[in-house]
């Protein structure tokens, strides 16, 4: 049977990867042509460690969300880089991350000059990853949905992981604060900081869903991978105002009322940081968490691929796709599917699996790579 046409992806695409001292790679080198890659190897080999570094290619920590500082091979001298060259409608564009020794923070480098921010990346690329830790997202705690998400909100509004931040920080100072005798003027000053984080992460959230769920409204049922309800829980106990000032007053008022409630739990227990994401299989109107474990899988690649559409759609950028031993537990007929839906995108897809034969299908439509011992080979 002759093997479909060798296909080149659409903009944007990696055309050059080098690692240097990032985990089990001493160095490593892949000179690419826009299509398909496919990782292949035994269980340690590094191809996950390859994804990861690729995922650092956006604002964030990266598909395990490691601390920088451990990213350094551990042969080497602390520090690690990752460098791309990024092929877009307007020509090439170099991109490097990575520390030197004694960096406390990673830096970003385009085109050979520092960027003022990490975000800057992300006119030029996108970033989107499905690794096997997230295939209990259905039933695990409400802290993996809340990243999940947070995460599909990063690829459309690329500071948003810094609002996170933002809110975190702010969150777990008021926490100190209220474990100790402290001025009642610096308490209203952080939660005030909480509170237009909070605003701004909440819109972020609701306008994310609400576009996903347009999205996945308007998209035809697909048998491989079913379709999704998605709701987010509420916010406040009573309604949240529709107006960004509004609902910082309401969180600031609503903080300094519970001071002494929040004071005995020895947390803040009403905002952002306590929201959930309701997932609901759309064919059978059943919760996500009740369906069947190949269910699960399926809906969720299928969340995957609409967030990569959106993220096509809202930004005029089709985003790489990590795909880390996603055809492992599919069959044929899914497989088949799940490479059909990805050409569909216009998307470079980075892939990973034990056994070649898996993506025999993709045929020359993927370069293949073997990965072992931190070494790569065509």
């Amino acid at each position: 049977m002759s093997q479909p046409p060798r296909q080149i992806m659409g903009y944007p695409h990696l055309s050059r990867l080098r690692l240097s001292q990032f985990r089990n790679y001493a160095h490593a080198a892949l000179d690419l042509d826009g299509r398909h890659v496919v990782l292949t190897g035994p269980n340690g080999a590094g191809k996950t460690n390859l994804l990861e570094a690729i995922s650092l290619l956006a604002p964030g920590r990266g598909l395990r969300r490691a601390p920088f500082e451990t990213l350094a091979n551990q042969a080497g001298d602390s520090g690690w880089a990752v460098a791309t060259t990024v092929e877009g409608p307007e020509g090439p564009v170099d991109i490097g991350t990575g520390m030197s020794p004694g960096d406390s923070s990673r830096r970003v480098r385009i085109n050979g000059a520092n960027a003022r921010t990490i975000e800057e990346m992300s006119a030029y690329l996108r970033v989107i990853w499905l690794t096997p830790a997230m295939d209990g997202l259905f039933t695990g705690p409400a802290g993996d949905r809340r990243r999940f998400l947070d995460t599909l909100v990063t690829t459309l509004v690329p500071g948003h992981t810094a609002t996170v931040s933002a809110f975190d920080t702010a969150m777990r100072q008021r926490n100190r604060l209220l474990s100790e005798p402290a001025d009642p003027l610096w308490l209203d000053a952080i939660e005030a900081q909480m509170a237009e984080a909070a605003a701004a992460l909440h819109f972020a959230r609701t306008d994310a869903v609400g576009h996903l769920q347009d999205l996945l409204d308007r998209s035809l049922p697909d048998d491989a991978f079913p379709s999704a309800h998605l709701a987010l829980t509420p916010l406040l106990p009573e309604s949240a105002p529709e107006q960004s000032s509004a609902l910082e007053t309401v969180l600031r008022s609503l903080w300094r009322s519970d001071r002494d409630r929040d004071r005995a739990a020895g947390r803040t227990l009403v905002g952002p940081h306590r929201i959930d994401l309701e997932v609901v299989h759309a064919q059978k109107s059943m919760p996500a968490a009740l369906g069947s474990t190949g269910e699960q899988k399926a809906m969720l690649i299928g969340l995957v691929l609409a967030q990569a559409r959106l993220v096509r759609s809202m930004s005029g950028l089709a985003p790489l796709l990590l795909l880390d031993e996603v055809a492992a537990h599919l069959d044929p007929g899914r497989r088949a599917q799940l490479f059909l839906a990805i050409d569909a995108l216009g998307s470079q897809c980075f892939m990973t699996g034990t056994d070649a034969i898996l993506f025999e299908a993709l045929g020359e439509r993927a370069e293949h790579v073997h990965v072992e011992g931190g070494r790569l080979r065509r």
